[in-house]
């Protein structure tokens, strides 16, 4: 059987759109998986979509369509997304809206729900993880709790024959995982494939982190063509074994330490990593370049999954109020310095000084703050710095004093000041759970043209 081969079109979502259009047209690919959800992401959407129901989808879900459904659909490449978000449903609806515009014949959109789980969140109140308290003590902020649903979820779409699967919050290897178990007719139990999988899935779900971004440090590890760098594939063989390359001609790198340095990421334990789909065992992954931008990728396994399913539950969790202002020519760090002291007194005058805050000068402490110590003085005296504080709030008429206080030092600061930017943010934080996995119930809707 020839290879499967599976291309990575986003790795978050606000991600190139060009690499992942070229892909689909040069790529000669059987699947793109556009991997766009971050934990606080679907939290986000759940608040657009609070403001207009018809919203709360990923915001390039047009623009991603618009790029790559006329090749895809000309060359019966499958799209799998959780571009869905917080509204599946919406994003399966703009998808056919997009190919009516693009004059499309035909085109069969899978919609996957289920992972929404607040309500089972809020009559159980499980425990959260990593604390003592439970998700009571999130009542009145909560926004939103999604199930990481498996590659299992999005196996009917793919067997109805659809050209977009469109979902919500799914474990990033496992929109990757499922063609491939759906092409190949890998069983669910077949731990050691399902591991395999997991291993491409976890290499591609980041996309141009394995193909060189990220990780250029000039000198040190050249990377060319960062302008210009290309998305990554994978041909995949029916035992589970891939090669990890990228289209010829375009920027990026990927070789054994781009994929080393990817197949690390986000990992605590290389023997456990916990998927809904198996508990992968990475510990006897074999990594070999083959040639240029070609890396072979072999022998990771797996034991049975996990009879529970990770939650990510986002809420409110106050406002952040900052305002910036520079300074620059001589005594520019000095005159910051000021600055920062001024502000600190006003904070106390506020009574806010109490409140978690942060006071740096961009470019010489911001980064690191006290951990640089001593070695802090011995820095070249900067022509420039600008001053930044940022407060955490419990209310937005807080947070605008913070920006309002920094703006203040226009007549109220040290000298020669400007370049003032206030801001105010909600800020939505995120937490984990679990929940029994009979608890969640993936549902599958079909939409055509």
């Amino acid at each position: 059987m020839k290879p499967f081969r599976i291309g990575s079109g986003a790795g978050y979502s606000g991600d190139r759109i060009d690499p992942a259009q070229d892909l689909a047209e040069r790529g000669e690919l059987d699947a793109l998986v556009f991997e766009c959800l971050a934990e606080r992401t679907i939290a986000l959407a759940q608040l657009r979509r609070s403001r207009d129901p018809q919203q709360g989808y990923d915001l390039l879900l047009k623009a991603r369509m618009q790029a790559v459904l006329p090749a895809c659909v000309r060359q019966g490449v499958t799209l799998i997304t959780n571009m869905g978000a917080a509204n599946p449903l919406a994003a399966g609806q703009a998808v056919l809206q997009v190919a009516r515009e693009l004059g499309l014949p035909r085109l069969r959109v899978a919609v996957v729900t289920g992972d929404d789980v607040l309500p089972w969140m809020l009559a159980n109140d499980a425990r959260l993880l990593d604390s003592d308290q439970t998700v009571r003590s999130l009542d009145g902020h909560l926004v939103s709790a999604n199930a990481y649903l498996g590659a299992d979820a999005l196996l009917p779409a793919l067997s109805a024959g659809a050209d977009v699967v469109i979902a919500g919050r799914v474990a990033d290897p496992a929109l990757f995982l499922a063609p491939l178990m759906h092409h190949f007719g890998w069983k669910a139990d077949d731990w050691p494939r399902m591991g395999q999988g997991i291993l491409v899935g976890h290499l591609l779900e980041c996309a141009a982190q394995v193909s060189g971004g990220y990780i250029a440090d000039p000198g040190y590890f050249d990377v060319p063509g960062l302008h210009d760098i290309g998305f990554p594939l994978a041909e995949v063989q029916e035992g589970g074994s891939a090669v990890i390359t990228k289209l010829p001609g375009t920027g990026g790198r990927v070789d054994r330490l781009t994929c080393t340095a990817q197949l690390l990421y986000e990992l605590e334990n290389p023997a456990r990593y916990l998927q809904p789909d198996v508990v992968a065992d990475f510990s006897g992954v074999q990594i070999k370049e083959l040639g240029l931008d070609r890396v072979q990728v072999a022998g990771a396994s797996g034991h049975a999954r996990p009879d529970q399913l990770k939650v990510t539950l986002g809420y409110r969790d106050g406002f952040i109020g900052e305002g910036q202002i520079s300074y620059a020519g001589p005594g520019a760090r000095a005159r910051g310095e000021m600055a920062l002291a001024v502000l600190e007194r006003r904070l106390q005058k506020l009574g806010l000084d109490a409140l978690e805050h942060r006071s740096e000068l961009i470019g010489v402490n911001a980064m690191h703050g006290p951990a640089l110590g001593p070695s802090l003085d011995n820095f070249q005296e900067p022509y420039e710095v600008r001053v930044r504080l940022a407060v955490r709030c419990a209310t937005h008429a807080q947070a605008e004093q913070v920006g309002q206080e920094v703006e203040a030092l226009y007549l109220n600061g040290p000298a020669g000041g400007g370049g003032v930017t206030q801001s105010v943010r909600e800020v939505i934080a995120a937490a984990s759970a679990l929940i029994p996995r009979e608890a969640v119930r993936p549902a599958l809707q079909i939409l055509e043209l």
